[in-house]
């Protein structure tokens, strides 16, 4: 069992940052595979971003290569998002995810994931 909590959402002009945060209350986190998804209004939940347990592998959704970078500090038991050059399109709520020793590759689903942190709101401005 793992329970998630995500931080750092906000409103944000387009071509700004932001830097999420998803907090992990385990004590086998390094067992997981963490990733985010996003899911905009009337829209389903989708793939941004995961990483290994250790960090080794990482993947991206191509509408977010080159601007978000995923991470993770397993002595903290915390994985990032930093996000750059946002678009209005980023415009949805965030979720962090975690799967025991999944593959990484960048077609996860949603159904992957065994266990979700309740969201964070991420609104960019144009």
């Amino acid at each position: 069992q793992v329970q998630l909590v995500e931080s750092g959402g906000g409103l944000v002009q387009a071509g700004g940052s932001l830097r999420l945060s998803c907090a992990a209350t385990t004590r086998t986190f390094s067992y997981y595979t963490m990733a985010w998804f996003h899911q905009a209004p009337g829209k389903e939940r989708e793939f941004v971003a995961a990483i290994s347990w250790n960090g080794g592998t990482i993947a991206y959704a191509d509408s977010v290569k080159g601007r978000f970078t995923i991470s993770r500090d397993n002595a903290k038991n915390t994985v990032y998002l930093q996000m750059n050059s946002l678009k209005a399109e980023d415009t949805a709520v965030y979720y962090c995810a975690a799967a025991v020793f999944a593959d990484v590759i960048p077609t996860m689903t949603a159904p992957r994931f065994a266990y979700w942190g309740q969201g964070t709101q991420v609104t960019v401005s144009s």
